[in-house]
């Protein structure tokens, strides 16, 4: 199964229009949405260019809504919607799906799981009766289980076992939230996959899996007058269900940095990180600071343009990349990290002591007005072809509902971003930065022992 989507200062773009001589900003993507009585919301985004569709289905629950000891259940139960139904042999959605020139995955993130189908726009009402099946006709048989349990272990191995890179990404998240469940890797720990029951998976998909705690979301050569009937015929007669208040977790107070290293001779690329929790939709914090910290992005790891490019990779000559990243699209806390990985003949600690010193500037120097604004160009100008993407609505859209944030602060996103200013960046670097409780990774190669 595919995992979730990275992206993400793209993650609420738009496309920019001129008119009057000016620059005017239209519509993002300009949804058209509607509800069932049972709750089930939809989201329909044209786009015919093409007589095709893609959808997703989104369910508001993760990994992070997995009961204590039972990690992995989110996304072991992902790859088991793929089974049998009351209506269909095990694998035969996939079946009908490819059978009709279509496409279909799926994938689990911490805050909330998505199951994608691309098609024919004629064959939508197809796949939308396939998926109200699978909404609460799902059968699991221990010949369902069993077999996908090894598949889970054996995809864990080979993304975590055999991977010293995600090794430490595991470890850096387990130091880096000290109370939140984003501390447990989404793949979930091996002895808890080991030990889930058919039980345990039932009562999963009876809890959650419900209209009311769905939103679907098609992007293509359609309109919500037309897919309105379809989505009744198919989904109007499943009722709603009486869900579960989603914990709420907060972080408690830093007063510590935390280093994690890990030296494997399977590495080949040396690299160091760091990170910091930072403010995100889902907390409720503020938008105006949220999107101040997706334009210090781009200022610093804007491609070739960043300043940890041209100043560690084409002036000094230290890195082989270099940057910075910030993820806001969260229920839980985001995260604003730096990561840079030496070329040959330097070290981790002078990129260490590269990126510091990058980062001491940044908070006493700031930045310059024409950074920012040359940073929210550049968005601005990339995020002109999210409109014309099949795929991209539906995820970018579909990420939006799930954590803490409306259609309206998409179609927004233009607005806020270009209201950035110098002092906004400024204020959210030091808010971030300078707080305590930052996790160091620092990954290397070890040597082979010669016997």
């Amino acid at each position: 199964m595919m995992g979730p989507t990275k992206l993400i200062v793209f993650l609420a773009l738009t496309a920019l229009a001129v008119a009057s001589g000016r620059a005017a900003w239209a519509e993002v993507f300009n949804p058209e949405t509607f509800t069932l009585k049972n709750g089930l919301q939809v989201v329909v985004v044209r786009n015919h260019r093409a007589p095709v569709a893609s959808m997703v289905i989104y369910y508001k629950v993760g990994a992070m809504d997995e009961p204590a000891g039972k990690s992995g259940l989110a996304h072991y139960f992902e790859h088991l919607m793929f089974k049998g139904t009351k209506n269909l042999a095990p694998g035969e959605f996939s079946t009908i799906v490819a059978r009709n020139g279509g496409s279909d995955n799926a994938f689990t993130s911490q805050d909330y799981t998505g199951y994608v189908t691309s098609v024919a726009a004629e064959r939508l009402e197809l796949i939308l009766k396939l998926e109200a099946d699978r909404m609460t006709g799902l059968r699991l048989t221990p010949d369902d289980i069993e077999p996908e349990r090894k598949v889970v272990l054996e995809e864990r191995l080979s993304r975590v076992g055999n991977n010293p890179g995600a090794q430490l990404s595991e470890q850096a998240a387990a130091a880096l939230y000290a109370n939140h469940p984003y501390r447990i890797p989404i793949i979930g720990w091996q002895h808890e996959i080991e030990g889930l029951t058919r039980a345990d998976l039932m009562d999963f998909y009876r809890t959650w899996y419900a209209p009311n705690n769905a939103v679907i979301v098609i992007s293509g050569d359609v309109t919500a007058e037309t897919v309105r009937p379809m989505v009744q015929r198919h989904f109007g007669t499943i009722s709603r269900r009486e869900l579960p208040t989603r914990t709420t977790w907060r972080e408690p107070p830093r007063s510590a940095e935390r280093l994690v290293t890990l030296s494997h001779h399977r590495v080949r690329q040396p690299s160091w990180s760091r990170r910091f929790l930072a403010p995100s939709h889902g907390q409720g914090d503020e938008k105006r600071q949220i999107h101040a910290l997706e334009v210090l992005t781009e200022i610093l790891s804007g491609g070739t343009t960043g300043r940890f490019y041209r100043q560690l990779v084409v002036e000094k000559g230290l890195a082989a990349h270099a940057g910075a990243w910030y993820s806001g699209d969260h229920r839980g806390p985001g995260v604003f990290g730096f990561y840079g990985s030496p070329r040959p003949g330097h070290t981790l600690d002078e990129i260490e002591a590269a990126i510091e010193a990058e980062i001491e500037k940044l908070l006493a120097d700031g930045v310059t007005e024409t950074e920012v604004r040359t940073a929210i160009e550049r968005m601005q100008a990339e995020a002109i072809f999210a409109r014309d993407s099949l795929g991209g609505p539906p995820r970018i859209l579909g990420n939006a509902l799930m954590t803490g944030q409306t259609l309206a602060d998409v179609e927004a996103w233009p607005d806020r971003i270009g209201q950035v200013t110098k002092a906004d960046i400024e204020a959210a670097a030091r808010a971030v930065l300078n707080g305590s409780g930052a996790v160091t990774t620092r990954l290397s190669q070890k040597l082979e022992e010669k016997s």
